[in-house]
C-alpha cells in the first residue's frame, strides 16, 4: 500500500498537485471509495451554417428510416442515436440569420441587440445551470472548447449584434460566456496540468483567503475582489472583458480543483493507458488535426472522469475556416452556406456539412470503443450534435438538424427517428437531458415540459 498523501502536504505543495492527474493513492489517502459503476456524461457538439434540409431529414415518418445523404457518414453508428426532428427556439425567430441563435441554442433564450458592453443572452446555458447542481463532483464543473478565436465588432449589416455572441455556446449567465479553450495541448493540460494560467504558481495556496476559502467554506478569492472586478469590467474594452472572465475563471478552476481535492468525492476510474497522449504545441498544421485532438481529449475528460459536462464547437456563426482542403471545394463554410441554390456552391457546402459528420462518426468511433466493465464510454454519455439553424442558405430556424447519440446509461432508447410535434422547444429535450444527470428543475428556457418519448 503506498504511502498515503496528507491533508498537510497536499495543501503545502497545492501548485504542483494540481499539475497531475488524480492519484489513485489521494483517493485511498481521503478514505473515498471508487463509484461501483460509470457516471452518466452529457456533451453538446455545435456546428454552424446549418445543413441541406432535404439531404438531412428522411422522407416519411417511420423508424425504419432511409439514409439520408449527410446521414450517411454515421450509418456504422445507426443504432446508437435518436434523429429529433421539429425542435425550435421561438425567440430565434425574425432575428439576424447568425449571431443571436448561436447562445439560444443551448438556452433558449431571447438575445438583446448589444454595443458589447452590455451583453444579454437572454439565459443561462444547460450545461452550465447542470454545473451548479452537480459540477462540484469532479475536478473540472465543465469543459468548454472549440476552434476559432472569440470574434469583436458589431455586424451592423446583420442588425447591429455583437459578434461575440456567436462566438459561444456556454453562458454562465445571461451577461457572461464562459472562455473556450482552442489549443489542444492547453485544453488537455486543463484536464491534468492546470498550466492554462500563471495563477497557478503565483496564487499561494497558503494565503489567509484561500485557506479560510477552503477550510471553513466561508468565502471564495474572488468574492474578496468583486468590487473591484465589476469595475474593471465596466471600464474595459469587449476584449478587456473576456481577458478578465478568463482570468476570473482560471482562479475559480483552481479554487474549485482545490475544494475537490480537499474534499474529494466518488470517482469513475477507468483502467488502462488514457486514451490520448499530450499534445505538441500550438494549432496542429490542418484543421482536421485541430478537431479531432478536440474530439480526442473531449473522450479523454470524460475518460478520466475529470468532467462530465462538456461544449464543443466546431467553428462560430459565421466560421472563417476555409475548406478548400476537401476536393472540389474552394471556400469557407458561411460563403458557401449562402449557395442560392446554384448546383456548383450547393454541392460543395454538401461537402463541408458531410465533413463536419464525418468528425462526428469519428467521435462516436472512440466514445463506443472504449470499455467501462461492460458497456462503453458512449453507452454512459448523451451527446447532442446540432446547428442553430436549419436551412443555411434562408437562416431557417425551425425543425433543427439535430441528432442525440448515446444511450444515456439506459435512460435514452437510439437506433430510431423522434418527430416532437411541430415547434416543440428544443428546451424540452435540455430540461429531460437535465432530468437524466440529476438536477431536477421544473422548468429550462421557454421549455412548456419534458420532451416525451426519448426512452
Amino acid at each position: 500500500m503506498p504511502k498515503p498523501i496528507s491533508r498537510r502536504t497536499l495543501l503545502r505543495g497545492a501548485g504542483a498537485a494540481l499539475s497531475l492527474p488524480w492519484l489513485e493513492t489521494m483517493s485511498k489517502a481521503a478514505g473515498i471509495p471508487r463509484l461501483a459503476e460509470p457516471p452518466l456524461r452529457m456533451a453538446f457538439l455545435f456546428m454552424p451554417n446549418g445543413v441541406r434540409p432535404d439531404y438531412w431529414t428522411p422522407a416519411g415518418d417511420g423508424d425504419d428510416y432511409e439514409i439520408t445523404p449527410h446521414l450517411k457518414p454515421v450509418e456504422a453508428f445507426r443504432d446508437d442515436f435518436i434523429l429529433l426532428e421539429n425542435l425550435w427556439h421561438k425567440n430565434t425567430v425574425g432575428r439576424n440569420g447568425h449571431w443571436p441563435k448561436v447562445p439560444a441554442w443551448l438556452s433558449g433564450g431571447y438575445v438583446e441587440r448589444s454595443t458589447g458592453r452590455d451583453l444579454d443572452s437572454g439565459g443561462t446555458s444547460v450545461d452550465q445551470v447542470a454545473a451548479r447542481r452537480i459540477g462540484t463532483q469532479t475536478p473540472l464543473p465543465t469543459f468548454e472548447i472549440g476552434i476559432d478565436s472569440p470574434r469583436t465588432g458589431i455586424d451592423n449589416v446583420g442588425g447591429g449584434f455583437a459578434r461575440i455572441y456567436g462566438s459561444f455556446v456556454s453562458w454562465r449567465d445571461p451577461h457572461t460566456p464562459v472562455p473556450k479553450e482552442i489549443v489542444p495541448q492547453l485544453a488537455f493540460d486543463r484536464l491534468f496540468r492546470n498550466v492554462r494560467t500563471p495563477v497557478v504558481s503565483s496564487l499561494d495556496p497558503a494565503h489567509p483567503a484561500v485557506l479560510s476559502s477552503l477550510q471553513r467554506d466561508e468565502t471564495s478569492v474572488l468574492d474578496l475582489v468583486q468590487e473591484d472586478a465589476k469595475s474593471l469590467r465596466s471600464r474595459g474594452s469587449v476584449t478587456d472583458k473576456l481577458k478578465l472572465d478568463e482570468y476570473f475563471e482560471a482562479i475559480r478552476s483552481v479554487e474549485l480543483r482545490l475544494e475537490a481535492t480537499l474534499r474529494p468525492q466518488k470517482r469513475w476510474i477507468n483502467e488502462g493507458k488514457p486514451p490520448v497522449e499530450r499534445p505538441g504545441a500550438g494549432i496542429p498544421d490542418t484543421h482536421q488535426e485541430h478537431v479531432r485532438l478536440m474530439l480526442d481529449i473531449l473522450v479523454l475528460a470524460f475518460w478520466t472522469d475529470t468532467t462530465r459536462i462538456a461544449t464543443f464547437m466546431f467553428g462560430d456563426a459565421q466560421t472563417g475556416q476555409d475548406y478548400s482542403f476537401l476536393p472540389g471545394v474552394k471556400g469557407g463554410f458561411h460563403s458557401l452556406s449562402h449557395h442560392l441554390n446554384e448546383p456548383a456552391k450547393r454541392e460543395q457546402y454538401e461537402k463541408i456539412v458531410n465533413w463536419h459528420m464525418e468528425q462526428l462518426a469519428y467521435f462516436l468511433g472512440r466514445a463506443k470503443g472504449l470499455d467501462e466493465g461492460g458497456t462503453s464510454l458512449l453507452d454512459n454519455s448523451m451527446i447532442l450534435f446540432g446547428s442553430s439553424l436549419k436551412d443555411g442558405n434562408r437562416h431557417d430556424p425551425e425543425n433543427l438538424p439535430l441528432l442525440l447519440a448515446g444511450r444515456g446509461k439506459g435512460t435514452l432508447r437510439p437506433g430510431r427517428r423522434l418527430r416532437a410535434a411541430e415547434k416543440t422547444p428544443l428546451c424540452n429535450l435540455h430540461l429531460a437531458m437535465l432530468h437524466r444527470m440529476g438536477v431536477e428543475e421544473k422548468s429550462f428556457g421557454d421549455s412548456t415540459g419534458v420532451l416525451e418519448g426519448l426512452g
